[in-house]
């Protein structure tokens, strides 16, 4: 007997596995890999197909659902190549906001990169506690470099964990999946080496450091950017944004408020632009007015990213210019 043909809902592996094999050239090219390379092997392994059996392209007037299990093969095709391209994928969206989605691999390479997993070599691989579950397609990236017992991930929805968990399993991975609310962590698994966020923050969550061991590294996005804070302690953390920018969905929970939109006035087209200055805004929203940071981007000569950090120090948090006791400071 021949081999049997796949099933409808089931590409062809050896079709899947070339579009993944040209995803991880064009995240290598990239240079998302630099820094380390031990990442690459991970994504090479881990099909993104099976995390996304389904997923929305925005069309004219709302979104269109491409699936893996569409009885038209052009639209088959169309969902395998989409599930491969380096590009964000809208997951769930619900009444025209956007829930959850998979993230564009070629950041997810450089969060990961910057995670600096082989840092932490006592005691074996390190643990991390991931914010935001997801399809799950992180967190069995995860679980492919460091094994599923050191990876925890966790979301407020139980159909994104469910989903999740189905996904992994799919693919062979069991890392803890956890419904609750990420502000919170996950206390019972902790302590932890690393804590990575795939959900916008507008600070930074306590319980979080008082989850970590001490010198561990928590990596989330924060006003369009990538903070990366060494922990100190259960009350101190302190670190500079990278320079990748970073757009996600909030955190929804405990201190997943929205931030408060500026007020842009008849801010200059020029400075409205620029996504550095759309960082600032955000970064410094109700608390300093636009036009002062307007002024203070000009007069600092369009400060870069990595020239911001953020300091946590008991109950307090402020995001800073250059130094964290300098006069430019702005409370999170």
């Amino acid at each position: 007997m021949g081999a049997q043909a796949p099933l409808r809902d089931e590409p062809d592996p050896v079709v899947a596995a070339e579009a993944r094999a040209a995803l991880v050239r064009d995240i290598e090219a990239g240079g998302a890999f630099d820094g380390d390379p031990g990442w690459r092997e991970a994504f090479v392994a881990v099909p993104r197909h099976v995390f996304v059996p389904y997923y929305y392209v925005s069309v004219a007037g709302g979104y269109e659902r491409l699936w893996g299990e569409d009885p038209d093969p052009v639209r088959r095709a169309r969902w395998l190549r989409g599930a491969y391209a380096d590009a964000p994928l809208a997951t769930r969206v619900r009444d025209g906001d956007l829930l959850s989605s998979s993230s564009q691999p070629s950041l997810m390479a450089k969060m990961l990169v910057e995670l600096q997993v082989d840092e932490v070599d006592e005691g074996g691989p390190c643990d991390v506690l991931e914010i935001g579950a997801g399809t799950g397609y992180n967190a069995a990236l995860l679980a492919h470099r460091l094994g599923d017992g050191h990876v925890t991930t966790v979301d407020l929805d139980p159909e994104i964990t469910e989903s999740a968990r189905r996904h992994l399993a799919a693919a062979g991975y069991r890392p803890t999946v956890v419904t609750g609310d990420g502000a919170a962590g996950c206390a019972r698994r902790a302590p932890y080496d690393r804590i990575i966020a795939t959900c916008t923050l507008n600070s930074v969550p306590r319980p979080w450091l008082g989850q970590c061991r001490p010198g561990a590294l928590v990596l989330a996005p924060l006003a369009t950017g990538l903070i990366a804070l060494r922990v100190r302690d259960a009350t101190h953390a302190q670190g500079r944004f990278l320079h990748t920018p970073a757009y996600f969905v909030p955190l929804r929970g405990g201190s997943g408020r929205p931030a408060q939109e500026p007020q842009l006035g008849e801010l200059p087209r020029r400075a409205l632009q620029s996504e550095l200055f759309r960082f600032l805004l955000e970064l410094t929203a109700g608390t300093l007015d636009p036009y002062e940071a307007l002024a203070l981007w000009q007069r600092e000569r369009r400060p870069v990213r990595e020239r911001f950090g953020v300091t946590v120090s008991g109950e307090y948090a402020w995001a800073w210019l250059d130094d964290p006791e300098g006069p430019y400071a702005w409370p999170l």
